[in-house]
């Protein structure tokens, strides 16, 4: 299963420099090229949805005031705006009781759109410090309507996108959720981290979505607010697949399927650097030195990003004779 990156579900959500989206069908075209690869070879694939809320400067969406939960200004010292330079994070605006309606709607589109494109499935990004996130996480929802408060109201929005995109499938069972407990990027982190994302893991089980994507690693960052949160609390309150990430190699990816407390670990930065990282975990072949982040985040085209090489029938037949077995 490849998972896409982050895939933006609207003009408004856009805040990565040469991030994809799947709002038009000109991009819902462009998809199409991508998941016809994919399934040429075998593959599945689920297209990531992404708003990135208050974590985006207002370049990226004709000068407008990034939107959020809350009117409260991300606690970092620089982020990128459209033409790539850094600069001072700005205030969100809080959306509307009345806007979000319409928010919701835009991941229901996406969600056709990513159905119409090939997609084998999608998953909502309610991680990292983005819009859900953002919603999701006391620290920054100090909302008093229906959307905020309490761990229901906060929880809200997730679930009635979750009910929205499933609709849009027809199968609750194509839509993943992913989810940061214990990250404290974008300014992230709040100290009822672990009653949220318990319940809101409690609530999304009985829906059964495909599975529940957990960023249980600490090598993106931890908000430090307490003990770390791990894949064994989240399997006592949700019943379907759970999928962990951030920081695993193969032989903890392996030990944590075994352990019962994951049915699926997947690797991020690993496969920029290793684009064939399945045959390479197959054969025990040794992985390509990790990716540079400034490199690949550079606006350079494949350099750093793409270009990096796969094992040569030669590496093959090295480890073949190593091994003593047939590849």
């Amino acid at each position: 299963l490849i998972i896409s990156e982050a895939t933006t579900v609207s003009q408004q959500a856009n805040g990565w420099v040469d991030s994809p989206g799947i709002y038009t069908d000109e991009m819902r075209d462009g998809w199409k090229k991508v998941t016809e690869a994919v399934h040429s070879r075998g593959g599945k694939i689920f297209c990531q949805l992404w708003h990135m809320g208050r974590a985006a400067h207002s370049s990226f969406n004709n000068r407008e005031t990034p939107v959020s939960a809350s009117s409260i200004r991300m606690n970092v010292e620089l982020l990128r705006r459209a033409d790539n330079k850094k600069v001072a994070p700005e205030t969100p605006r809080a959306l509307s009781t009345e806007e979000i309606p319409h928010l919701i709607e835009t991941y229901r589109r996406a969600a056709l759109r990513a159905k119409e494109a090939n997609f084998d499935g999608i998953e909502i990004h309610s991680a990292n410090g983005y819009l859900l996130d953002q919603f999701l996480q006391s620290k920054t929802n100090h909302r008093t309507d229906a959307y905020g408060g309490s761990l229901p109201n906060r929880c809200r929005l997730l679930l009635e996108i979750f009910d929205a995109t499933a609709a849009a499938w027809g199968d609750p069972g194509r839509v993943g959720v992913r989810l940061s407990p214990n990250g404290g990027i974008n300014d992230m982190g709040s100290e009822d981290y672990r009653e949220t994302f318990l319940y809101a893991a409690s609530q999304l089980s009985p829906l059964q979505p495909a599975y529940l994507h957990v960023m249980d690693g600490l090598k993106f960052g931890f908000h430090e607010l307490g003990e770390a949160m791990t894949l064994k609390d989240f399997r006592g309150v949700f019943e379907g697949p759970l999928m962990g990430n951030c920081g695993y190699e193969q032989e903890s990816a392996e030990e944590m399927i075994a352990s019962g407390d994951a049915d699926l670990i997947s690797f991020g930065r690993p496969l920029i650097s290793n684009p064939d990282l399945v045959e390479r975990f197959e054969v025990g072949a040794p992985l390509n030195p990790p990716a540079d982040v400034t490199v690949y985040y550079a606006l350079i085209g494949e350099k750093g990003y793409t270009d990096f090489p796969t094992l040569t029938e030669e590496e093959k037949g090295q480890i073949k004779n190593n091994a003593g077995t047939t590849l």
